[in-house]
């Protein structure tokens, strides 16, 4: 009873009919076509159980990837299979450790389980790798690490995610969660998967929330050594991805060219929003995600409270942080190029 339940991104405003929403990070363009084609052609077998293992999309998430499907397990979003992680590895008496400004769920998860949390700080809103390994202590049980991170759009590098690796004890399971992975294109990034490859202990998890655009399935996967992958499957619910799911998901990996124009959307529109909010002289952080964390001012005119009150008057719907740790900020998904310039407008108005 002490859990505060999530609370996700507002959808609707209650003066506004239709609305900019900006709060969830969901894919801008929405999903592959011939995703939503697959899904209704579900319509008629809803009445039949889906595959139990999910074999076609743990086939399709191999052909796409270059992975062993065996090693692959798929749930109702990355949150189940986080949760699943975090319920198989640890408990009552041990700690979960996370860095300061990550994903809320990794906190929600360590007190659903009755493990105790523990945050490491950050520098420069970015995962540090020194203070996550001394915040390890006998009874650290999982390392979680949002890689990029949200709410920050922040990324360690591929030699900082191995230190990170080499620096646990063996006992420790490390999770990736590489949830934003498809939009980055950068020579020191990994998703995980080399870490997974190289012993027992590491897991990537990814979802098709983001970049597939498949948010309201609720799809997500992880890319374990066999041991983990066995365990996962001994504790997750029988039925637990929907065969509509399972055919969008399928659908979606095969439509590569979707996925290009989603990528060089972000690509575009990403450094263009950043660039004309930094215009009216707030800070945004550097972002490699589908999303800018802006900070505001700390004056009761131009704090993110009285942004978020001057968005919402527009009909834009952006994303407070303080539940993260930032009550001076606030988050804005990519959208449409419409939404991009509307929020620009808004925000240069809100300055002025």
């Amino acid at each position: 009873m002490g859990i505060s339940p999530y609370v996700p991104g507002k959808s609707v405003l209650d003066e506004h009919q239709t609305v900019i929403k900006l709060s969830s990070n969901e894919g801008a363009l929405g999903p592959s076509p011939k995703a939503i084609e697959a899904y209704i052609e579900t319509a008629s077998a809803l009445h039949r159980y889906p595959d139990g293992g999910s074999n076609d999309l743990r086939e399709s998430i191999g052909r796409r990837y270059g992975l062993d499907p065996g090693r692959i397990v798929c749930g109702a979003g990355s949150d189940e299979v986080l949760y699943l992680l975090g319920r198989s590895y640890a408990g009552p008496d041990d700690e979960i450790l996370y860095h300061e400004h990550a994903f809320i769920m990794y906190y929600l998860i360590t007190l659903g389980i009755g493990a105790t949390p523990v945050k490491a700080p950050e520098v420069n809103l970015t995962a540090h790798v020194d203070s996550m390994l001394e915040a390890v202590t006998e009874r650290t049980r999982v390392v979680f690490i949002a890689n990029p991170n949200n709410p920050t759009g922040s990324y360690i590098p591929t030699e900082e995610l191995k230190r990170l690796r080499a620096g646990l004890r063996d006992d420790i399971l490390l999770v990736v969660d590489a949830a934003y992975a498809e939009y980055i294109s950068r020579n020191d990034y990994t998703a995980g998967v080399d870490l997974v490859d190289a012993g027992s202990n590491t897991v990537m998890t990814r979802t098709f929330s983001k970049a597939y655009a498949l948010g309201g399935v609720r799809l997500g996967w992880a890319y374990c050594p066999p041991a983990v992958a066995d365990v996962l499957n001994r504790v997750r619910g029988p039925f637990n991805v929907s065969l509509p799911a399972q055919a969008a998901g399928v659908a979606a990996l095969e439509d590569a060219s979707f996925l290009a124009i989603s990528r060089d959307h972000n690509s575009t529109w990403l450094p263009w929003l950043s660039e004309r909010i930094r215009a009216t002289g707030l800070t945004v952080y550097p972002s490699v995600a589908n999303f800018v964390l802006v900070r505001f001012p700390d004056d009761d005119r131009h704090n993110s409270a009285a942004a978020i009150g001057f968005l919402n008057d527009r009909g834009i719907i952006p994303r407070e942080t303080v539940a993260n740790g930032l009550p001076g900020c606030i988050r804005i998904s990519i959208g449409t190029e419409a939404e991009n310039r509307a929020v620009a407008k808004a925000i240069n108005e809100f300055m002025s």
